[in-house]
């Protein structure tokens, strides 16, 4: 079997998981079963993560808060474990060993602040209190002894939303934060968690199960997940899912099948458009470049759009779509989305699922899944929505608009892309935007990012039998 994760904090999170859904299909209140949970995520024999094994488990405490649904008062999808952030050295520019303790001085004559002293053994010092940040003195010594130190959490962010609270512990910028789950991924000590809503899952899954009259659960799923759960066949975790629960499985490649369609003609209409599949680009939009926000296309992501379409002809249905993307937690509390999907899980989750109700992929029987098209499965990675919109263009036979795409994955990319189009001087009229290196394959809610991906996505991506949009929408609609 493949390793499900690639470091000790998916792991502990992932037991965390894990335990809280064990607790929850019982019938038990998970805080009254702490000491179980707890005694099941730190193992007595094994030696503690930080000074003792109390304060591990009682930053399982915090775990389990967020795992059920997190503070209320907090609308960040994404939020700090405030005693788990403490091992993170002092952020910012700091004279390193390498100082020589020249006669020059360049960083003092380069600080405006006066924030540079020479201690007495001849080295610089930055008094932090009046420091800037500027890097002035970085860029002025000669021998590079002054380095711009970052956290990683802080490093990971790319729209500035992370910064230290007077306690030293990291901070989100609720206005700011795209819920990416960047800082999530990439915080060594696990600090910065997705907050969760595998008990609510659970527990409409259970409400059926015990009375029928209940609303059914139907998950919809992202094409990425063929980058994910190597060691089955994607058929097998595709039953592995119906054995939850879910009383239907459908791909959101479908709804980005949809999506191609509607988003071309929008395109032809306005002339210039952005995409709006992935929430964390639109958010980045909305506080970045608030003068682009009408420059949005006004489509439903694939995920709402192929909800919405379910929810029009069974509107008792509740929809929880699994994916690789923690931006959709935050995206499913929107009015104009929550009306069509309840919750939104990632595969981290969907493994603790699996593993709560001891269900092993590998011994299941396969369930043929082949609802979407070529173009649709493609919108995983990167550039796949601008194929689908040159394919959906050709479809409908419009031959007097020149597509004139830019397809840019990481925030960094999108940034560079729509600074130059609120200026006027992006030769392009579509900029197809992915928060996540690699779109949706590169999501923060992924468990692994296996190095064969790519290839699985692949030979997912060619199992489609339908290589046309418009003729699979077509087929799909008298079929789900």
């Amino acid at each position: 079997m493949n390793k499900l994760f690639e470091n000790r904090v998916q792991e502990i999170k992932y037991r965390v998981l894990r335990e809280v859904a064990i607790q929850t299909w019982k019938g038990n209140d998970v805080f009254a079963e702490f000491n179980e949970v707890a005694s099941k995520v730190i193992l007595d024999n094994e030696p503690p993560d930080r000074c003792c094994i109390y304060k591990d488990r009682a930053i399982v405490a915090e775990r389990m808060r967020l795992a059920i649904g997190g503070s209320k008062s907090k609308k960040s999808v994404v939020q700090v474990i405030p005693i788990a952030c403490d091992e993170c050295p002092e952020a910012g520019y700091v004279v390193t060993d390498l100082c020589r303790g020249c006669l020059a001085h360049n960083c003092i004559a380069s600080c405006k602040r006066d924030a540079i002293t020479i201690d007495n053994n001849h080295h610089a010092h930055i008094d932090k209190t009046k420091c800037v940040e500027c890097g002035k003195c970085a860029s002025s010594c000669q021998y590079s002894a002054i380095h711009n130190f970052k956290r990683p959490c802080e490093r990971a962010c790319k729209v500035g939303a992370i910064s230290m609270a007077p306690g030293g512990e990291a901070s989100i910028d609720d206005e700011k934060c795209i819920s990416c789950g960047a800082c999530v991924y990439h915080c060594p000590f696990g600090a910065t968690v997705d907050v969760s809503s595998i008990v609510d899952v659970i527990k409409l899954i259970k409400e059926h199960e015990e009375d029928p009259e209940k609303p059914p659960v139907i998950a919809i799923v992202a094409p990425s997940i063929a980058s994910q759960f190597l060691y089955a066949n994607l058929g097998q975790v595709i039953t592995g899912i119906r054995k939850l629960g879910f009383k239907r499985v459908l791909e959101v490649a479908l709804g980005a099948d949809m999506v191609a369609h509607k988003e071309s003609l929008e395109l032809v209409e306005k002339g210039f458009l952005t995409s709006s599949c992935c929430p964390a680009f639109v958010k980045y939009i909305e506080t970045a470049f608030p003068t682009m926000v009408d420059k949005i296309s006004h489509n439903l992501s694939p995920m709402a759009e192929l909800a919405r379409f379910v929810k029009e002809s069974n509107p008792e249905y509740k929809i929880v779509f699994i994916g690789p993307c923690i931006a959709k937690k935050a995206e499913v509390r929107k009015p104009e989305v929550n009306q069509y999907v309840d919750y939104a899980i990632t595969f981290e989750e969907l493994q603790a699922l699996f593993d709560s109700k001891n269900i092993v992929l590998g011994e299941l029987e396969e369930t043929e899944w082949n609802q979407a098209s070529y173009y649709g499965r493609i919108f995983a990675r990167a550039g796949g929505l601008t194929e689908a919109v040159k394919q959906a263009l050709k479809e409908q036979g419009i031959t007097d608009f020149e597509l004139k795409p830019i397809a840019c994955d990481g925030i960094d990319q999108c940034k560079s892309a729509l600074l130059r189009a609120s200026k006027g001087v992006l030769p392009n009229n579509f900029i197809e935007g992915m928060a996540c290196v690699g779109g949706c394959v590169g999501g923060s809610g992924n468990m692994i990012k296996y190095e064969e991906a790519p290839k699985q996505m692949k030979a997912r991506i060619e199992t489609a039998t339908e290589t046309e949009i418009l003729s699979n929408i077509k087929k799909q609609i008298n079929i789900i």
